[in-house]
């Protein structure tokens, strides 16, 4: 495996992993952004970083990440989007990734980094449990869709 800083040539796969993730979150038709918007945003006014796991040649995961700030704690890191292929899962890729931000993080100096998890997504609660992470259930998430 080769985990690294994602690169132009990544973009496209990198949304087609972004599509994989709308639909296993079982909202398929969720996703609008495009391969371009996500280059230009990545490279040409970048307002996010990320990683990518690459396994014989191919991009089989990705990290997202941005720059946060919390008014309680000053700046933060904040994983917009963590996935691994399923037929990849199991090999120590999403443990490598996940540890990646979190180099990152603190290599910023950052108070706090966070990240959303689906209730259902069982899977992935148990990942972040076991990577000593606080999930916290009292928080409720407002959102606008524009």
């Amino acid at each position: 495996m080769i985990l690294r800083e994602a690169t132009r040539a990544d973009v496209k796969a990198i949304h087609g992993l972004i599509v994989e993730l709308a639909v296993y979150e079982k909202e398929p038709d969720a996703v609008i952004n495009t391969p371009e918007q996500l280059e230009y945003d990545l490279f040409d006014d970048p307002i996010c970083g990320c990683f990518v796991a690459e396994l014989d040649g191919q991009v089989v995961g990705f990290a997202l990440h941005y720059t946060s700030y919390s008014t309680w704690k000053g700046r933060s890191m904040y994983l917009e989007d963590f996935y691994v292929q399923p037929k990849h899962r199991g090999k120590g890729i999403g443990k490598a990734l996940f540890e990646e931000v979190v180099k990152l993080a603190r290599e910023r100096k950052v108070a706090r980094m966070d990240w959303q998890v689906l209730e259902w997504n069982q899977l992935a609660i148990d990942f972040y449990k076991s990577a000593g992470a606080d999930l916290d259930a009292e928080w409720i998430n407002g959102r606008f869709h524009f």
